[in-house]
């Protein structure tokens, strides 16, 4: 099964079950590459991966992040995660977990892992239940380091910088047009307290 075929299918049937997945189609090796290059991936030390899906940007995670950097993918869906592991179970320096967002602290802690450079998103984090979105935000801002990003893909170019400026002090937007649709991503620093 192509990765198109398993993704369309997951987006139809999370649609009906009330999960929705962020698209019908995997992201791009440019929108991949895009959501990732504010990170310097010389001073890099640990990053997390949300909602990785099939795996592109996962993919440029793997090429780019030095064998010493510790990059934590997590996925909830166990049919994404065993086709990770698949793919990328035996390359280091990733470790593909089954987990949700929620669990996220939990899971870091397990691993000895207090805070982490950067987040990278690929959760359609605006249709996420409000209670599901801000319990992200209160882990994500507990584990992000101070001068850390939380990266959000998104296919709804600008539309969603009111969303993140709810829960970030700055965000900034990256437009990609060489995706399909046209799409880009959000970069977010300095998380404000969740209410």
């Amino acid at each position: 099964m192509s990765d198109q075929t398993l993704f369309l299918g997951k987006f139809i049937t999370q649609l009906f079950r009330g999960n929705p997945i962020a698209s019908i189609a995997p992201s791009s090796r440019w929108l991949a590459r895009t959501t990732v290059r504010n990170i310097d991936w010389n001073s890099v030390n640990t990053l997390v991966e949300l909602g990785a899906g099939t795996g592109p940007i996962t993919r440029v995670l793997a090429e780019r992040a030095r064998p010493d950097c510790r990059v934590v993918v997590l996925e909830r869906d166990p049919d994404f995660a065993r086709l990770l592991r698949e793919r990328f179970g035996s390359v280091r320096p990733l470790d593909i977990v089954a987990g949700d967002v929620r669990d996220l602290a939990r899971i870091l802690s397990e691993r000895g892992i207090e805070r982490v450079d950067h987040v990278i998103s690929g959760l359609p984090t605006p249709s996420l239940p409000r209670e599901v979105r801000d319990e992200m935000f209160r882990v994500v801002s507990r584990v992000l380091a101070p001068e850390g990003t939380f990266n959000q893909i998104t296919e709804l170019a600008f539309v969603y910088w009111p969303l993140y400026r709810r829960y970030f002090e700055r965000v900034e937007f990256v437009f990609e047009p060489r995706n399909l649709p046209p799409s880009g991503a959000y970069f977010c620093h300095g998380p404000k307290e969740v209410g």
